[in-house]
């Protein structure tokens, strides 16, 4: 079934709901003394270490020469480890420690919670097809979305 022509467009519907899913989270992550930068490294270095900065920045999107301060926090903090990559001592692999794995998992849990109670207004189905119909758009490649592949 075809969508009305006159339904708002997507960036109008997603945007003003996504910044409110952001400061929903806010609090959250200050509880856990994070930024949004840091649990997006966390999140990221989560599902796969990274093999320099510079791919990280490019990966979540972050201006590389900012990203800086917020890897030299977390590696403070023993959440991550920059160590030199064997085969080329210039590069730094990045990767979780077991306290920032644990840290990232428990304000995905409590931000996922937060969610769980907007999810509910929604019927199973629709709930499933949501997720599933973000999961696919949020894997598109950026070069699609913007329309230049």
């Amino acid at each position: 079934m075809a969508e009305p022509a006159n339904r708002p467009d997507l960036a109008a519907m997603i945007v003003p709901l996504g910044r409110s899913l952001m400061a929903a989270e806010q609090p959250i992550l200050a509880a856990h003394g994070l930024t949004m930068w840091a649990y997006v490294v966390l999140s990221h270095l989560s599902a796969t270490p990274t093999r320099t900065q510079a791919a990280l920045a490019d990966a979540i999107g972050a201006d590389r020469t900012r990203i800086i301060g917020v890897l030299d926090e977390l590696q403070q903090r023993g959440l991550i480890r920059r160590e030199p990559d064997p085969a080329d001592r210039r590069v730094r692999l990045l990767s979780l420690t077991a306290a920032g794995r644990h840290l990232r998992e428990t304000v995905s849990a409590a931000i996922q919670a937060n969610e769980e109670r907007l999810l509910a207004a929604l019927a199973p189905a629709d709930r499933r097809a949501l997720l599933r119909s973000l999961r696919t758009l949020a894997d598109l490649p950026r070069e699609r979305l913007a329309g230049t592949d």
